[in-house]
């Protein structure tokens, strides 16, 4: 399988409510649409592996969402209730009336909370390595959580996520696209979207409400040895939505890289038919 497939000279970037977001689409138009968000403190081309076998189910987007990856930033999406509002505006721009919403990570909450209010946007939605719970998020990411912007002030944001991602990673990732990491959260841009995971004391107790009158087919995966974001989440949310499946899979946090061949199959699976099953 190719890795060159979904790099960062393939991007282009579209207007949405006066915010310039980055996206990558797939130059097919047959199908229902596969929609993909980016996780933090990646980007979209966090899929460059499964970019191919994706591709392969439909007409593909993913997107940078407002703040994460390329996309530029505004200080009332910084949080999930917001962004899930965001995610259904990014739909209407992109003229996708329903699509299946891969959503891992940060994307997981903000399409959680869109699917509560937009239930006939979704086919279905795969999400998991994002904190639903306040009591079961890992310590690093807790941390953050219970942080403020002057904690981290001085700090170049770039450089950590840099580091992280390259030793954080079971495999080796393109330097290009380490780069984009970096890019993505240089100087105190990094600081400003915490704010997105610092609302999660506000959010996650609303979304806890929500969950069982989310219908939607949802797909859950967890890296069995994520620290942020133990296995613990997908199990939370398994037992509180009626349609809800959850899969541990052997992979740190970065699941999209850590096992993309198995994390490529699950969906690929998912989207084909299994998703009716639940």
């Amino acid at each position: 399988m190719t890795t060159e497939l979904l790099m960062p000279r393939t991007a282009s970037f579209v207007d949405i409510d006066s915010l310039k977001i980055r996206l990558v689409r797939s130059p097919s138009d047959t199908g229902l649409p596969v929609l993909i968000t980016a996780p933090w403190p990646e980007s979209i081309y966090a899929f460059n592996l499964v970019w191919p076998r994706i591709c392969a189910l439909g007409p593909v987007t993913a997107v940078d969402l407002p703040g994460f990856g390329m996309s530029e930033s505004r200080p009332d999406l910084m949080s999930p209730e917001t962004m899930g509002q965001f995610l259904i505006r990014t739909m209407d721009e992109l003229g996708i009336e329903r699509a299946h919403v891969v959503a891992p990570d940060v994307g997981t909450l903000a399409a959680l909370f869109a699917a509560s209010n937009n239930p006939e946007r979704f086919e279905s939605i795969v999400g998991g390595s994002g904190g639903i719970s306040l009591e079961l998020l890992g310590e690093p990411l807790r941390q953050i959580v219970e942080s403020s912007r002057d904690d981290f002030a001085g700090s170049d944001g770039g450089e950590q996520v840099y580091q992280l991602a390259k030793t954080m990673a079971r495999g080796p990732i393109p330097e290009v696209i380490l780069e984009d990491y970096r890019a993505s959260s240089k100087g105190q841009r990094w600081n400003e979207v915490a704010d997105f995971v610092r609302a999660y004391r506000r959010d996650l107790p609303r979304l806890a409400e929500l969950l069982p009158t989310i219908a939607t087919p949802t797909l859950v995966v967890s890296g069995k040895d994520d620290p942020y974001v133990p296995p613990s989440n997908g199990q939370f949310l398994n037992h509180r939505m009626p349609h809800c499946r959850a899969e541990v899979i052997e992979a740190g946090h970065f699941v999209w890289e850590d096992a993309a061949e198995t994390y490529g199959k699950l969906i690929s699976e998912w989207i084909t038919g299994s998703y009716r099953d639940i």
